[in-house]
């Protein structure tokens, strides 16, 4: 795709201020945001409304898998707009055909159902339902450092910060301790690790009593709170305890879902097939809304001879369905999937070496193209970077012309899925430069 530089491209009205006063901007002290006008994009760079160019290195919050404006899935949205924009939700259309039917071969095991939604909160709350109709129990167990969406359900099953002031939630959510590694809960290092990080949710099953138990949810890997990689046994060894109880293991793939970690889904990494599968962002690419559930054969049975106590107004809508099979699409086609394992590995190498070279990195977690580095002020004592630091860091990558997610002491490199191993390395370059502040900072310390 042909780039215009910022000379030659126009200027476009900034939209800003207008924005500010009439909208609302999520997770922020509405006085305090001072948001970029996009204008457009291509690829994966975007420019504002100056004409400034951007590398694009959180794929607009994770879910610009296949970067601004592919052609085929454009293409794809204009035609069915000129043949059927939308339909009632008990009507069959093609795209939502289509959609199934794709969605059920890539899943794993038996998995082949799949009840659409507009994203993943929408889905998670109704994987919630299915979990409750299905099993007669009521109790719901995730993580603490997750992030499950933000309609009542879904924020309580959230274990971060963003729950506490929502609160109170949905009634019957017990959350549990994480396989966070570098800062293991049990106080372990990776020498003296026993998996109590595994052991412990039996523990918290058998206190709450397993016959109320009705589901486990777990991101495949922890995503907007830190890309936390579990280690090899913990999939599989939630698996079995939840077949075990009769419980069922829901896989939250909305973020680590279609290609983020080399994989269809995270939990395919390790050969695991749970009950259900929430996702969203990356089945459309996020160019159109879309979400929804896939479920086993026993579930999908079981609602054969049972009222479906679950609908949307724009469920399977057929805009965002075709969509989903013209994304679903390329991915197959251009080997997505085969270039995210190529480019992860580069990307995995690249970040320990910048970690080897700048003190201030405690930590590096990466798979696929699903990456952060973890900031310290001081490695003994893995104490995070202060916010200040993290403030001047955010602003050094845009003044170089790299947009990309931070948080808390966070740096996240989750581009988009077609970025060519130049542009990745383009990006790295700019962090690796802007770690110098963050070094001194540590230093300092």
């Amino acid at each position: 795709m042909t780039s215009l530089t910022r000379s030659d491209r126009p200027k476009d009205p900034d939209w800003g201020d207008t924005t500010r006063r009439h909208v609302f901007f999520p997770w922020s002290v509405q006085q305090d945001t001072r948001p970029i006008t996009i204008a457009g994009g291509r690829g994966v760079r975007f420019w504002d409304a100056d004409g400034k160019e951007y590398l694009d290195f959180s794929s607009q919050l994770m879910y610009l898998n296949l970067g601004y404006q592919h052609p085929r899935v454009v293409a794809a949205i204009k035609d069915q707009a000129d043949t059927l924009t939308v339909a009632h939700p008990a009507m069959a259309t093609e795209p939502k055909a289509r959609l199934g039917e794709l969605l059920a071969e890539i899943a794993p095991g038996d998995i082949g159902k799949a009840f659409f939604t507009l994203g993943g909160a929408e889905a998670n709350e109704n994987a919630i339902k299915f979990a409750r109709f299905y099993t007669g129990r009521q109790k719901l167990i995730a993580r603490y450092i997750s992030y499950h969406g933000a309609t009542y359900g879904a924020i309580s099953l959230t274990g971060d910060r963003r729950r506490p002031p929502a609160e109170p939630g949905i009634p019957g959510v017990v959350h549990i301790l994480d396989p966070y590694c570098y800062r293991c809960p049990f106080g372990h290092t990776l020498e003296t690790c026993h998996r109590e990080c595994i052991r412990h949710v039996e523990q918290i099953v058998t206190h709450e009593n397993p016959e109320t138990v009705a589901a486990v949810f777990l991101e495949g890997v922890t995503g907007s709170n830190g890309i936390i990689v579990p280690p090899d046994e913990y999939w599989p060894s939630i698996r079995a305890l939840t077949e075990k109880y009769g419980i069922m293991l829901v896989s939250d793939e909305v973020m680590s879902g279609f290609g983020r970690t080399g994989e269809w889904f995270a939990v395919d990494n390790w050969g695991v097939v749970p009950d259900m599968i929430t996702f969203a962002k990356g089945v459309t690419s996020g160019y159109l809304p879309l979400g929804g559930v896939l479920v086993s054969g026993k579930i999908s049975t079981y609602f054969e001879s049972r009222m479906l106590y679950m609908g949307l107004t724009y469920y399977g809508h057929a805009m965002s369905c075709a969509a989903g099979v013209a994304t679903l699409g390329v991915y197959k086609e251009e080997n997505t999937l085969s270039h995210v394992k190529e480019l992860g590995r580069f990307l995995g190498e690249a970040l320990l070496d910048i970690k080897s070279r700048h003190e201030c990195v405690g930590d590096v977690r990466s798979i696929g193209l699903f990456a952060v580095l973890e900031l310290v002020g001081n490695r003994a004592t893995k104490q995070p970077i202060d916010a200040a630091t993290m403030n001047v860091l955010r602003a050094a990558l845009l003044q170089e012309g790299l947009s990309t997610f931070l948080n808390n002491n966070m740096i996240f490199i989750v581009p988009p899925l077609v970025i060519s191993k130049e542009d990745l390395s383009s990006g790295l370059a700019i962090i690796d430069r802007a770690l110098g502040i963050a070094d001194a900072d540590c230093v300092a310390k």
